[in-house]
């Protein structure tokens, strides 16, 4: 995780270790105070409580310029605190997550948003034979904890023009638990390999619906355009076989 590239928001790099269980998170800090503050008092929007370290070797300076933005802008930072969210977020299951509707990822998909993304990379958390019979166009199947390290963090993907962003986007059939889990192991990985508030995507958003109601919305961004369900009565070998990987 050492060459992970450092937020641009963040000058300069100082490698850490991995974080070890038992450390205190940034909701006890007068960060997380001020952002849980802010969220509760904002109808609307949802606090955003992340599982991140535990601030050791951030510069007064630095909380200084932090706690000024969350003071000052009417939006919830990203992971690493450099600029608000981009994308207009709804109220899903998980408060800690930032859910976006099908609409906004259908507008993300042609375009609306390029002038401010550099790039978007839609992760499908179903398993392979629910991505084979139906999936959005252009997205990426990584059901496993060891598919997403090797594709995002094994390699990290670095945007080319520093004032854009990389986004990324995750989903499974309704969106309740593999996606939202899989966006939160994200996170803890690319915590643990920084040094606090650096993260390497700190733009992290779940489809509210999941793929189940992307495809009744857009079909037309999907391909094939179908929809084969998790418990589909003729894959009941290859659900077990999957389920079991995961535990």
């Amino acid at each position: 995780c050492w060459q992970l590239f450092c937020s641009p928001s963040v000058p300069g790099s100082v490698p850490r270790p991995v974080l070890k269980w038992g450390q205190p998170s940034d909701r006890d800090t007068p960060v997380e105070a001020k952002r849980q503050r802010r969220a509760a008092g904002t109808p609307g929007q949802e606090a955003s409580v992340e599982p991140v370290g535990d601030g050791e070797g951030v510069g007064s300076a630095r909380l200084e310029e932090i706690e000024n933005l969350l003071d000052n802008d009417d939006q919830e930072l990203i992971g690493d605190f450099s600029k608000p969210h981009l994308l207009p977020t709804v109220e899903g299951k998980d408060p800690g997550l930032k859910y976006i509707s099908p609409g906004t990822l259908a507008a993300v998909l042609t375009g609306h948003f390029s002038s401010s993304i550099e790039r978007s990379i839609v992760v499908d958390c179903r398993y392979p034979y629910e991505y084979e019979g139906g999936h959005i166009k252009g997205a990426v199947n990584l059901p496993l904890q060891r598919d997403v390290e090797e594709f995002l963090l094994e390699q990290p993907i670095v945007p080319l023009d520093a004032s854009k962003r990389l986004i990324i986007i995750f989903h499974c059939e309704f969106s309740v638990e593999r996606g939202p889990k899989m966006c939160k192991f994200l996170r803890e990985r690319d915590r643990s390999c920084h040094e606090y508030p650096q993260l390497n995507y700190p733009e992290l958003y779940v489809v509210k619906g999941g793929y189940r109601e992307f495809f009744f919305q857009f079909p037309s961004h999907c391909e094939p355009r179908d929809y084969r369900p998790m418990e589909h009565a003729a894959f009941k070998e290859e659900l077990r076989k999957f389920r079991g990987q995961r535990r």
